[in-house]
């Protein structure tokens, strides 16, 4: 009696069985311990070739799902030219929109539109429970949860990106369409694997900020292949005054004090001396830096260069002018909502100390955090200060405006500190401030800094 020839799913891979080592195979397969075997994520493509092979086809455990959509929002034009693009591309690809306009929202109505079991993989605890919130308001319906501290898998399910490994090698195949939220963490090598061992022929990609070409080699994912093109995108300038709120950003440069200018050309002389010797740059491109950490754990010369870099970032974070400014700042702006970013803790908790303003770093508890941003919803907080932890994703209550204190950010963090405050209310006006320090490294990477179609720095 003959094997049943059939095609299944197995820690992340699609296996064949009694199919026989001499029989052509499409090239995905690859004949391993005695089976024809390969990536999950090509089953989408393969589906149709194994019809004609005669090879039944038990990969999918995924269900229809009986959804009723609570959120009574109307979706706007562009968040259904998004959906239409993704849905009219096979419902496969990535949507790129500003942060503050409504990716979740687009998200939640593709959820909707294929009522099929959907995993959604977010890249922080934070984003997992604001999800978790937003699909059990919209849906009404159990939502699975899937992390360190809990593991309950539901036909909808929100994990993390440090997470999604375990549960889709274990029941990747429960689910017909993933969703993968801040996209551009997909090409680092740990995540993308993720993306390859799921069967989910449907795949759906967001982020404020595509990464560039470059960002996409050197051992890194090709969100292209994983999840599929770009299929809409709409640049900030497009949605301002419309969906999201009018806005300026301005640049601010401060001086140091002599002591602080003397400091810095010291250490820059030591830290600079060292790379340009070794000409670091030269020899490894945009990873010179890596480089440098790596020489520093048995070069006494790289150790001193890395720990005067290490002193002139704190120099430059906590610098006297930028202080200043601020004070200045806050008092021009007393009447509107406002964020204050920084580089690192010991300055957001300098600053919380001399204004008495709330302060949310990593260290905060979730219970904190929870009240600091509801009292700021509520008006009883005019300012929040924070180290980086504000910066992607994490819905804040609206503020109108933002103060960046150090030009040491990327061009991706910069844009999600600009979406902070670019949500629309009514028709007041949004701002952003960058508090650089003259004749600094600050002013090179904030000049070299070239955000995907954003808004231009003002001198």
């Amino acid at each position: 009696m003959s094997q049943e020839r059939s095609l299944y799913f197995q820690g992340g891979t699609l296996v064949l069985n009694g199919v026989g080592a001499l029989e052509a195979m499409p090239e995905a397969f690859r004949w391993v311990k005695g089976h024809w075997r390969c990536e999950a994520y090509h089953y989408a493509r393969l589906r149709p070739m194994l019809t004609g092979l005669d090879i039944r086809d038990t990969v999918p455990r995924w269900h229809t799902l009986d959804l009723h959509l609570h959120d009574t929002r109307e979706p706007h034009e562009y968040q259904l030219a998004a959906l239409s693009a993704w849905e009219q591309a096979g419902q496969q690809g990535s949507i790129v929109l500003p942060t503050g306009a409504g990716k979740t929202f687009v998200a939640i109505h593709a959820i909707h539109n294929v009522k099929r079991s959907t995993l959604v993989v977010a890249p922080t605890l934070d984003l997992l429970h604001q999800w978790y919130a937003r699909l059990v308001n919209a849906f009404q319906m159990e939502v699975g949860v899937y992390y360190g501290a809990e593991k309950i898998v539901h036909p909808l399910t929100v994990t993390t990106y440090h997470s999604a490994g375990d549960l889709i090698a274990n029941q990747g195949n429960n689910f017909k369409l993933v969703i993968y939220d801040e996209v551009h963490h997909l090409p680092a090598p740990s995540w993308g694997e993720t993306a390859l061992m799921t069967p989910a022929p449907l795949r759906l990609g967001l982020t404020a900020t595509y990464p560039e070409a470059h960002e996409q080699t050197d051992g890194r994912w090709e969100i292209d292949e994983l999840i599929g093109p770009i299929v809409y995108e709409v640049p900030i300038n497009d949605l301002t005054g419309q969906q999201l709120a009018e806005y300026r950003t301005e640049r601010i440069r401060i001086d140091l004090t002599e002591q602080e200018r003397a400091a810095y050309e010291t250490d820059y002389a030591i830290y600079a001396g060292f790379f340009r010797t070794r000409n670091l740059r030269r020899t490894h491109g945009k990873n010179w830096l890596m480089e440098l950490m790596r020489l520093s754990a048995f070069d006494a010369e790289a150790r001193r260069a890395l720990l005067a870099r290490q002193r002139i970032l704190r120099l430059l974070a906590g610098a006297e002018g930028k202080f200043a400014i601020l004070d200045s700042l806050l008092r021009e702006y007393s009447h509107e909502q406002t964020l204050i970013f920084t580089e690192n803790n010991a300055v957001a908790y300098a600053i919380a100390r001399r204004h008495l303003i709330p302060v949310i770093t990593h260290e905060t508890t979730a219970a904190e955090r929870k009240h600091i941003l509801e009292a700021y919803q509520l008006g009883e907080y005019r300012a929040i200060v924070t180290s980086r932890v504000l910066n992607e994703g994490v819905d804040v209550p609206e503020a109108k405006v933002a103060i960046v204190l150090g030009g040491t950010a990327s061009a991706r963090e910069y844009i999600q500190r600009l979406g902070r405050v670019l949500r629309k209310v009514g028709n007041r006006q949004a701002v952003l401030f960058e508090v650089i320090a003259r004749q600094t490294t600050e002013e090179g990477k904030a000049q070299r800094r070239k955000p995907r179609k954003t808004a231009h720095a003002h001198r």
